[in-house]
């Protein structure tokens, strides 16, 4: 081989080396390129993970505030004055439904002689004299109890129960155990009341029972001394009747009548005694 030839060799190798050199540099400048944009990538990523953090936190905060509960509703009760005939639980319902959820209705029945006496009459109808009403919200109830009060229960004049006012009035800090108590101990004062009335009547036949005994127990005494010819003393009782109101009219004009004749008496005395005084001095 000729010198020239090899120089072109050398040449040749020289400009290959410098080309794979800048081959490499070129990749290795790519890849920084690329490892800052995978760090910044990375950064992003963590920027975006503590914003979504954030948005979580703020998203939390906010279904808190949302989600906590909200007033609570405070069950208010409305008392009824006024009950018309005929008028039931179920009707008194759909009347109050309309203005707000309704929880519990009592109505108070007539008294048990009412009834009786209707029964006589051929009225077998149970009637109400007053009630109670449950609005769910107290708010509800005193709107209602203000705006219904002394107007007519229905809209239409055909419309049942036109012809009768509400009679409604908000019970104010009043709950539905005050009403429970209340109805409790009305029924243990009737109860009360029942056992005495019949401990009553049961003294009362005991004792005329007892009465009946004795009587009887003595006349056989009376017979038995009747035939064995003994003296028999009959008991006269002797009853003192209350005195009449002419008695008493009578006794208070006679202790008029005598302290005036005792006053008159003593006066004339008086008189007499002045006389021979006097008389005598002259």
């Amino acid at each position: 081989m000729t010198e020239e030839e090899k120089e072109r060799k050398t040449k040749a190798q020289r400009a290959d080396k410098e080309e794979e050199e800048g081959s490499a540099a070129v990749r290795q400048e790519d890849d920084g390129d690329k490892g800052q944009k995978y760090k910044n990538g990375g950064d992003d990523e963590d920027g975006d993970e503590d914003t979504a953090g954030m948005k979580k936190k703020t998203k939390q905060k906010v279904v808190g505030v949302s989600s906590c509960p909200e007033r609570k509703c405070v069950p208010g009760i409305l008392y009824l004055g006024h009950i018309p005939p005929r008028l039931r639980p179920k009707h008194l319902r759909n009347l109050l439904s309309v203005y707000g959820e309704i929880g519990r209705i009592f109505l108070q029945p007539e008294d048990g002689q009412v009834r009786r006496r209707k029964r006589k009459t051929g009225l077998r109808r149970c009637d109400f004299t007053e009630g109670w009403v449950e609005f769910r919200d107290k708010r509800v109830a005193k709107k209602v109890a203000a705006s219904l009060h002394n107007t007519p229960m229905g809209t239409r004049k055909r419309q049942r129960f036109s012809s009768d006012l509400w009679c409604i009035k908000y019970l104010h800090r009043f709950l539905w155990t005050h009403l429970s108590e209340r109805l409790a101990y009305e029924q243990t004062v009737l109860q009360q009341r029942l056992r005495t009335e019949v401990s009553q009547a049961k003294r009362e036949s005991n004792f005329y029972l007892n009465n009946v005994d004795k009587s009887a127990h003595l006349e056989n005494l009376r017979r038995k001394r009747e035939r064995a010819g003994q003296q028999v003393n009959d008991k006269m009782w002797d009853f003192t009747q209350h005195q009449t109101e002419e008695e008493i009219q009578m006794k208070k004009k006679k202790k008029h009548l005598d302290k005036a004749c005792l006053i008159h008496h003593k006066s004339q005395s008086n008189v007499s005694l002045l006389a021979k005084i006097f008389n005598s001095n002259q």
